[in-house]
């Protein structure tokens, strides 16, 4: 993933979100698999839970604490952007979601996959 281009810091927020919720429904599904060896229609209940806004709202909540000043920074962007909320998102986890997925996506891009990692490892 070396070179992407452009300046991480220059990438539109709601580009990172797209990123870091690809990366966040990838980890979620990869450690449900690791951790459970569940029938497939089970695993996508399991996950739909966590990569909901509502659950990646709470896993903000457990989290928040631990988020260095440059992440916050990113979250704050992420969560004041004028992303669109779905029809079935409480609009307040809508906007805690894309701020979570645009300090994830930010975090990738950076290639910085311990920090990545380390807060991942949090959800479960």
């Amino acid at each position: 993933m070396a070179n992407i281009g452009q300046n991480i810091d220059n990438i539109n927020i709601l580009a990172l979100a797209f990123v870091g919720d690809s990366v966040y429904d990838l980890w979620v599904r990869s450690n449900l698999v690791k951790k459970e060896s569940a029938k497939v229609n089970s695993l996508h209940k399991k996950a739909i839970h966590f990569v909901s806004a509502k659950g990646q709202a709470e896993f903000f909540d457990n989290i928040k604490e631990i988020l260095t000043e440059d992440e916050l920074a990113v979250f704050n962007r992420g969560k004041n952007s004028k992303a669109i909320p779905t029809k079935n998102a409480n609009p307040k986890d809508y906007a805690i979601a894309t701020g979570l997925e645009a300090t994830l996506g930010w975090l990738y891009l950076k290639e910085d996959n311990k920090r990545l990692e380390e807060i991942l490892n949090k959800l479960m």
